[in-house]
């Protein structure tokens, strides 16, 4: 399986969100509206041999 759900506190509001991240490809980085408050947040990952290695979230301010 490559996709997976993670789950992270949005840097804005602090709610709990969930993101499905793929882990076929080396990692990613992207800009998503929080499911809560709707701000950016980027998110930036890494993946090794199929499994997520760190995920990183951070404020675009």
């Amino acid at each position: 399986m490559f996709e997976s759900e993670n789950f992270f506190y949005c840097p804005y509001c602090g709610e709990k969100v969930s993101m499905i991240l793929e882990s076929l490809y080396g990692g990613q980085t992207y800009i998503e509206d929080c499911e809560v408050c709707c701000r950016p947040i980027e998110i930036a990952y890494q993946a090794e041999e199929g499994v997520i290695t760190s995920v990183e979230v951070k404020r675009l301010d």
